[in-house]
């Protein structure tokens, strides 16, 4: 007997899924060629939207801005550029703002952004800066007619004392005008929906996109885990272990548990997701195919 798969098993399903895709500013020329092949290689996917982040402290701002407007002039992406409050005034910040604006850029991520000194640093705004996020959406929103993204935490920020602080500043993010908030990365979608449940009840409606990251590198992931306060399940060690010196079967395992992850959410209703990429392309592209996407096809002469 055969047993058919349920419908968002099949390549597409019956329910269009929507992707974006996060990327970081090229710090060497090797870097670059890196992030451009892997911004041509999923151009075709029709991404909502491509975000590009800030380094901590804002420490890649001109290279955010300078990758944020090659993508404009050279790709028919959407680019949306990542901002944060670090270590700058809140008129550096609105003059930033408004270079976006005349660049033609429409969608800014907006973010508190990490202490200049690193993991574990007490965040301390600048004495003539935005607050927090918050601050720093209703900034943006006085600037222009910006969409804003923001971040959630479905383990809540490492700075949060609790899940409900830390709604309660998603809360006022989205009362600040933010219009969609993208998720950190987690491995437990109980985890998502639990937080869903939470987000709901306290009157948020705006998307919660959960964000995902195909794992690359397990010992690199265990460190951002580290730093975001996002956990690490013993099955998902389990899997990786022995492969340090494998990259061929690291990588069959990472597409294989990212893909079951994204499945899952699919059978639970979810259409939207949001790929860290880590500026390498083959992951997700594999990912998103196995969800249906696919390139456009050229139209007939």
């Amino acid at each position: 007997m055969t047993t058919r798969p349920r419908a968002s098993r099949l390549a597409g399903g019956h329910r269009r899924i929507r992707v974006s895709f996060e990327f970081f500013p090229p710090a060497t020329e090797e870097m670059e060629k890196t992030l451009w092949e892997s911004i041509e290689r999923l151009k075709p996917l029709a991404p909502d939207f491509v975000s590009v982040t800030y380094g901590a402290g804002g420490s890649t701002r001109e290279r955010t801005h300078a990758t944020v407007k090659r993508i404009l002039a050279e790709t028919p992406l959407t680019p949306a550029a990542h901002l944060t409050c670090v270590a700058a005034t809140r008129a550096e910040i609105d003059a930033i703002v408004d270079n976006y604006a005349r660049a033609g850029v429409r969608h800014i991520v907006a973010l508190r952004g990490d202490p200049p000194q690193g993991p574990g640093a007490r965040f301390v705004p600048h004495p003539e800066g935005y607050r927090n996020a918050a601050d720093l959406v209703a900034g943006i929103r006085r600037r222009g007619d910006f969409e804003i993204t923001v971040s959630a935490y479905p383990e809540k920020h490492p700075d949060s004392p609790t899940v409900e602080a830390d709604i309660d500043m998603l809360k006022a993010k989205v009362d600040a005008g933010a219009r969609r908030a993208i998720t950190q990365f987690f491995f437990e979608n109980d985890l998502y929906f639990r937080y869903l449940d939470r987000v709901r009840a306290r009157g948020i409606d705006i998307p919660i996109v959960p964000g995902i990251l195909p794992v690359q590198n397990f010992k690199a992931m265990i460190g951002f885990a580290a730093r975001c306060g996002a956990s690490v399940p013993a099955w998902l060690a389990e899997r990786f272990q022995g492969l340090d010196d494998d990259p061929a079967t690291r990588k069959l395992i990472a597409a294989a548990v990212a893909a079951e992850q994204v499945f899952d959410l699919v059978d639970r209703g979810v259409t939207t997701f949001h790929f860290y990429t880590m500026n390498r392309a083959d992951l997700v592209y594999a990912i998103c195919h196995l969800l249906g996407l696919r390139p456009a096809l050229p139209e007939a002469a």
